[in-house]
């Protein structure tokens, strides 16, 4: 990894909830991260990887928390709406099901990922 890629890593790991670039450069700006571009380019490198995901309903960005996620099925995200937390995991049988959907409409899927907005449930209890 380049040490801009180490960086926003490492700041996306120590943080729970997605974070959009611009929080990124302005956590990072003290350590030499200076523009956007150089964010992008890390990011869009780490996600190349499957390092680090796209939330692409509130266009932030978390570190993956699986282990090989680049090669695994589908990413599911539960997005919490008051604490902003984001929960990532992996299921076998949804997998399944989206390949067939998309096999019977002769659609060869690259990338599978699913979004949920709701409450978690600490802040559902709360």
């Amino acid at each position: 990894m380049t040490p801009n890629e180490t960086l926003v890593y490492n700041l996306l790991r120590q943080t729970d909830t997605p974070l959009s670039a611009y929080s990124i450069l302005d956590a990072l700006r003290d350590q030499g991260v200076r523009a956007p571009l150089q964010v992008y380019r890390a990011l869009n490198k780490l996600i190349e990887r499957g390092a680090v995901h796209r939330i692409e309903s509130i266009n932030g960005f978390v570190a993956c928390s699986l282990t090989n996620c680049g090669e695994r099925a589908v990413s599911i995200f539960m997005l919490c709406t008051k604490c902003e937390r984001a929960a990532e995991f992996t299921d076998p049988a949804i997998d399944q099901k989206i390949d067939a959907l998309a096999n019977a409409r002769l659609f060869a899927a690259d990338h599978k990922v699913i979004e949920m907005t709701g409450l978690c449930a600490s802040c559902r209890d709360s």
